[in-house]
């Protein structure tokens, strides 16, 4: 179906990506190269424009400049692996024994696999990454299916989405490109957007990862409201002011040494009240 959600997040993510390259696309081309109608390109220009992605202009559109980022897989300064995995190490110790646990695409949530060492649990992720690991035998591990999104080897899409609809899970960590008190969590892949939108709603609980990098910053897509996290887990050269804004709001911030060679433990900062499961 052409005008399916899936199809319509990858039609937008490539009109995007063509202007991050070009700065200007014109509809003609974009219909012809798409294979749909002036029409089904306009309304994705006017949804890319509400956004606040693009300028309308006769004929086609211009990206605003500063709104678009690429895609975190092709980020040129990325967390170390050794700082992904003592977040996502840390991140373990919120499992408990008969979990049903939700994980997303980002590189450094898939790590919490491998930290799953003395529990039975069951992990539901779309992260392709995922296969390749070498598991604990407590994990069960269940694949959404769906369209798979290359650069990061993710799972997307109608199927991945209605699958994810009939698990209730008992926590959901998520990987994000961005969060701050007042603009909400990020990620930078539209297709990704519904599918980590959905994993925040069928969770009881989430926790979110992000390196220092990411805490007070806004990415491409909203998938959430800050007030939907209820642990973060990132880094200690997160900024400051970030920090406690998110905590005024009851995220529980939990920071480690961004060189874990230089910790025992991690540094922890308490929040600044109760958090509660959904119910």
């Amino acid at each position: 179906m052409k005008n399916s959600k899936a199809s319509v997040r990858k039609r937008q993510q490539i009109i995007l990506q063509k202007l991050n390259e070009q700065l200007h696309v014109a509809s003609d081309d974009l219909s012809a190269e798409l294979g749909v109608s002036n029409l089904t390109i306009r309304r994705d220009l006017q949804e890319l424009a509400d956004q606040g992605f693009v300028r309308l202009v006769r004929g086609g559109a211009n990206l605003v400049n500063g709104t678009w980022h690429e895609d975190p897989a092709t980020d040129t300064k990325p967390c170390t692996q050794a700082c992904k995995e003592e977040i996502a190490r840390h991140a373990t110790s919120f499992i408990q024994n008969g979990d049903t646990i939700l994980i997303n695409s980002s590189t450094t949530a898939v790590q919490i696999l491998r930290y799953i060492k003395d529990k039975e649990v069951i992990v539901v992720t779309n992260n392709g990454l995922a296969i390749s690991m070498d598991l604990a035998p407590g994990i069960e591990l269940i694949f959404t299916g769906g369209e798979v999104h290359e650069s990061k080897k993710s799972m997307v899409g109608e199927i991945a989405l209605r699958n994810l609809s009939r698990i209730k899970a008992s926590k959901a960590f998520i990987g994000i490109s961005g969060i701050s008190a007042h603009g909400g969590i990020f990620t930078s892949v539209l297709q990704e957007t519904a599918i980590n939108e959905l994993m925040i709603r069928r969770a009881a609980q989430t926790i979110i990862l992000a390196d220092g990098s990411k805490i007070g910053q806004q990415n491409n897509f909203q998938i959430g409201s800050a007030r939907d996290a209820a642990i973060l887990v990132t880094d200690d050269t997160a900024d400051p002011s970030a920090v406690f804004q998110l905590q005024e709001l009851g995220v529980q911030i939990e920071q480690v040494k961004r060189n874990p060679s230089q910790q025992t433990s991690g540094k922890f900062i308490q929040p600044a009240g109760p958090r509660h499961e959904k119910q």
